[in-house]
């Protein structure tokens, strides 16, 4: 199936690596262009090369808590490829532990990073699109069901759920889609990370809740996200879609 995506242009923040990075080369496998972006120069230059380099790619190191990284990383896409189609806003998890062990200023940090964050570059990108535009969330699992041991995600993630369908609502007469993607027990560093924080069983008690019996690869993710950025799946918007091996008990 073609799904339009060739010669389009999305950015795909924290997409150096991980989700982000799974993608970012999703996109450009199906014909689009991207610019990517993490906190690490040297991380964005190296993801960059692999995506293909010049012509395929632009990169720049962002840290969503600035808020003029959103409109850094549009007007790089507009100056480097000529136009802008959407976006993955992909930030890095908060720190585990429960939400009342969590400090003020972890908090804080999180909510300007991954809340405040997402949500100033899900409008500041908005802005710059026209019909048939679309910008997807990465949030988690815990926007419906907490995650033990992940207090302060377990807080914000369901927040940026209810932004993503009320920014559906909003931008919906554009022709603009917005959505958010959950997803469950992917193999990416943080969650190997999270894991060895857990204890030697962690692993095998995740793998009992997904009745796929396994863990994600990032590339499953990245197909999914870049399906859903594509003019292919031009009729969902203000939806949250579970990327997760059936894990989630809600329907």
């Amino acid at each position: 199936m073609d799904l339009g995506l060739s010669g389009r242009v999305y950015v795909v923040t924290g997409g150096s690596k991980g989700l982000g990075f799974a993608t970012a080369a999703a996109l450009v496998a199906d014909g689009a262009r991207v610019v990517t972006s993490s906190r690490d120069p040297e991380n964005v230059r190296a993801a960059v090369a692999r995506l293909g380099g010049e012509g395929k790619a632009a990169g720049t190191a962002a840290d969503l808590a600035d808020p003029e990284a959103p409109e850094r990383l549009a007007a790089l896409a507009l100056e480097t490829f000529g136009r802008l189609d959407g976006a993955l806003i992909s930030v890095g998890g908060p720190p585990p532990g429960t939400a009342a062990a969590a400090t003020d200023a972890q908090w804080r940090a999180a909510f300007e990073s991954v809340f405040l964050g997402t949500v100033r570059a899900a409008r500041t990108v908005a802005g710059r699109l026209t019909d048939g535009g679309a910008i997807g969330m990465v949030l988690s699992s815990s926007a419906r069901s907490p995650v033990t041991g992940l207090g302060i995600s377990n807080g914000l993630r369901p927040g940026l759920a209810m932004v993503a369908k009320d920014m559906a609502d909003e931008f919906g007469p554009r022709g603009v889609r917005v959505f958010g993607l959950l997803p469950g027990r992917i193999a990416t560093d943080r969650l190997v990370e999270l894991d060895a924080a857990a204890g030697p069983e962690a692993r095998e008690n995740a793998l009992r809740t997904i009745p796929l019996g396994r863990y994600g690869q990032p590339e499953e993710f990245g197909r999914t996200a870049a399906f859903l950025l594509s003019p292919a799946a031009s009729y969902v918007t203000g939806t949250v879609l579970p990327v997760d091996g059936g894990a989630s008990r809600t329907p």
